[in-house]
């Protein structure tokens, strides 16, 4: 139950920035910035692979097959934002909720990475 729980946590987490894949009001809302070009390719684009991350935590909620991939990718996505994070020097404003966001997300994640990995 910890698992399944832990995996529907961790979509919830990668939930906003997947639905900002269908929403100009949403992208605009979230990042800020003027999504006309290329940058607006690349912000869809992003909601696209924050949606794959979504879609692999919700399949390895009831999947215990998919859990060892789908470990790796959230693992990629949760860290790899927070170091990035800390590499630009922990900026303030909305970068620092989705900072918290995804610190609170190592919970979950040590989780389903034991269950995955170790268990």
């Amino acid at each position: 139950m910890w698992v399944e729980a832990s995996w529907l946590a961790l979509a919830l987490i990668h939930a906003p920035p997947s639905a900002a894949t269908f929403s100009a009001g949403l992208r605009k809302r979230m990042y800020g910035v003027d999504e006309s070009g290329p940058l607006g390719v690349i912000l869809v684009h992003r909601g696209v692979l924050f949606l794959a991350v979504f879609a692999a935590c919700v399949f390895a909620a009831f999947n215990t097959d998919a859990r060892a991939l789908a470990s790796i990718v959230t693992a990629i996505s949760l860290v790899g934002f927070l170091i990035v994070y800390a590499l630009a020097k922990a900026p303030r404003g909305s970068l620092r909720a989705v900072a918290l966001t995804d610190a609170v997300g190592l919970i979950p994640l040590a989780v389903v990475l034991f269950d995955a990995w170790v268990a």
